[in-house]
């Protein structure tokens, strides 16, 4: 369990000291923040704050993973890696993005082709490599059935099972990106979600199907659940060292960078761990404001009016009066809800198969 405890230190240590240096760095570069003409008018005040501080959490998630194997002495897994490179890889996606939004000054970076291919790339790589290296009980970091606080069903085999966990990745990426509107928002709800991904990580371990004294019906066939939570703890650490910097009024902000790494690390947990669709639950706040974005876009082709006074939800509230730290602040007691709704259900799930 020191694991945990060391990833999660290390994380917010390298966040909390690296993060002001990477702001100085980008303010020297003039890597400055574009902000959008029809978006709130109180946010024209944010333009040329630094972008792109999903570097820091990224780079201090990785390293924190590193410095804790090699301080524990303890190996790395398959399961923890593939997380890590899912992370980092939609990290780099979502930084070609920024970088080209920045040099050319346009809200826009990477053409949506490009964009949608770099992330299909990595999220098929994900796919397919989560369905490889089977341990002694022949168990693989992700499995072909669907789960919701573990497998059920029948196998829906890889090509299906590839095509279900793009879909996650794109969903879960994409709705981190929209949510990563307000100041410290989309951060402290990534928090969140982290933290349930360490407690889970760390009970399926104590139910594991790998330990004798707990194998039978009742327990989590997971391969690497101790390394899942290790990497979950050092996400956490890193994401809370980032908010002191990311929190209103914001020093830097994460970019793509750091939005589709987040939703990336979060869907590359979920399937690792079989809760698949406990995700949709304990990612309630993303899901509801992609939902908005839908609805929006939606009723506006269809009837040819708005649902919402502008879209994602951040910004209807915005307009209706209430301040940023005001919306940020309900929206995460949204979140704090889903997360505890959420494994309050994945701890319901356990007392049923027990």
């Amino acid at each position: 369990m020191k694991q945990i405890l060391f990833a999660g230190v290390i994380g917010l240590l390298l966040t909390l000291i690296g993060t002001p240096l990477l702001i100085k760095f980008l303010a020297r570069k003039g890597y400055g923040q574009f902000i959008r003409d029809d978006g709130p008018r109180e946010h024209h005040s944010k333009r040329g704050t630094p972008t792109m501080g999903g570097i820091a959490f990224i780079l201090a998630t990785l390293i924190a993973y590193a410095l804790t194997k090699v301080f524990t002495g303890g190996g790395p897994t398959p399961s923890g890696l593939l997380v890590l490179f899912l992370t980092a890889g939609m990290g780099l996606v979502g930084f070609l993005d920024d970088y080209i939004k920045i040099v050319k000054q346009r809200s826009l970076g990477l053409r949506a082709r490009a964009k949608m291919a770099g992330q299909l790339i990595i999220g098929i790589a994900f796919a397919v490599l989560a369905l490889q290296f089977q341990d002694a009980r022949g168990a693989t970091p992700a499995s072909t059935k669907l789960s919701f606080v573990q497998d059920f069903g029948w196998s829906i085999g890889p090509v299906i099972f590839a095509v279900w966990a793009l879909f996650m990745i794109l969903a879960m990426s994409n709705g981190v990106n929209l949510t990563d509107g307000l100041d410290g928002l989309a951060t402290g709800a990534s928090v969140m979600v982290f933290g349930a991904y360490v407690f889970i990580g760390v009970w399926q371990y104590g139910q594991s199907c790998a330990n004798p004294l707990t194998a039978g019906a009742a327990c989590y066939e997971v391969r690497d659940p101790l390394d899942l939570a290790v990497v979950a703890s050092a996400l956490m650490g890193s994401c809370f060292g980032f908010l002191w910097w990311n929190t209103s009024p914001a020093k830097i902000f994460m970019g793509d960078t750091g939005s589709l790494a987040l939703g990336g690390a979060l869907a590359g947990l979920a399937i690792c761990s079989r809760t698949e669709l406990l995700l949709a639950l304990l990612g309630g706040l993303f899901v509801l404001i992609t939902m908005s974005v839908v609805i929006q876009v939606g009723s506006f082709r269809l009837t040819g009016k708005r649902v919402f006074r502008m879209a994602p939800l951040q910004h209807h509230f915005e307009l209706k009066g209430w301040s940023e730290v005001l919306v940020v602040v309900r929206f995460w007691i949204i979140q704090g809800l889903c997360v505890a709704v959420g494994l309050g259900l994945f701890y319901t799930g356990w007392l049923a198969i027990k």
